[in-house]
């Protein structure tokens, strides 16, 4: 008998099988619903997902570069457990997640699950590993930076994969990224950012409504400090600079020089670089942020 698409998406909806795993269970049951979920049970693919409302909430943050730094992307892999986080086994299986993830263009976690893999799909590769470790696991999240002229992307995993950072720099120069400098720079710069938490490269990154609501927490301070009303809007704009700072990376102080800011960071590494670089975007998780 034919399988129509509802019944395949109410076998889903029952099990949290793959697509392909519920139309197979439907026709070798020439469609009885309750016989399919059997099936899958039998089979070990429900058992699985009968965990899959338990919450998932340690796991790890990755990331993969391509071969020619061109490219990578960052994304979270979360699990129920600590002790399943820090198993040699589940964090090569979250580093084959990011080979697959580099393998297509897979923009959000929903497209990455269709991307081939070892066991079919990556959904259906990631439900093999439910059963192996006895967990729910979920690709949480991804996001992809790449050059489009010339530059690099990289990495830095913080705290065991606590904490990722993805960041792009732009030069004008190809051979600039071969060069001792630049290397360390961006080494630093993926540093500064996992330690630092930027908001924003630069202050059109931060939201008008965020800042407000700093003003009208300094507000209640400085009133609570008896400072006359006439005097709180000037020393609110010394206030929204000093937010400005802690929380613009352009701005930050470097952690390992507070009194130079990023941006003449930056500028210096150019001087002696002969070139000029330049962030174009970075990105920062942190595990269940």
């Amino acid at each position: 008998m034919a399988i129509t698409a509802s019944q395949v998406k109410e076998l889903r909806d029952k099990t949290n099988a793959g697509m392909m795993e519920c139309k197979k269970a439907l026709t070798e049951t020439d469609g009885d619903l309750d016989a399919a979920v059997k099936l899958l049970r039998e089979k070990g693919i429900a058992k699985a997902d009968r965990k899959s409302d338990r919450a998932a909430n340690e796991g790890l943050i990755a990331a993969t570069i391509s071969a020619d730094s061109k490219s990578g992307v960052i994304y979270e892999v979360n699990c129920e457990t600590d002790f399943v986080a820090k198993n040699e086994g589940f964090q090569a299986f979250v580093k084959e997640i990011g080979d697959v993830l580099m393998s297509g263009d897979a923009a959000d976690p929903e497209a990455a699950l269709a991307l081939p893999a070892a066991n079919g799909t990556l959904e259906e590769t990631m439900k093999a590993k439910f059963l192996e470790v006895g967990e729910n696991l979920v690709l949480r999240r991804l996001d992809r930076l790449a050059v489009s002229g010339n530059g690099e992307v990289a990495s830095y995993i913080h705290m065991g994969g606590k904490v990722g950072v993805l960041l792009q720099l732009d030069t004008e120069k190809a051979e600039t990224t071969s060069q001792d400098a630049f290397q360390a720079l961006i080494k630093d710069l993926t540093l500064h950012i996992a330690a630092s938490a930027p908001q924003g490269l630069t202050r059109d990154d931060i939201s008008g409504d965020v800042i407000e609501a700093e003003k009208d927490i300094f507000r209640v301070q400085l009133r609570d400090q008896g400072k006359p009303e006439e005097m709180i809007d000037k020393i609110l704009i010394g206030k929204v600079n000093k937010f400005y700072g802690e929380s613009v990376l352009l701005e930050q102080g470097f952690v390992k020089d507070p009194d130079v800011t990023i941006a003449k960071l930056l500028e210096n590494v150019s001087k002696e670089l002969g070139d000029t670089v330049t962030i174009a975007s970075f990105l920062r998780y942190g595990l269940g942020a």
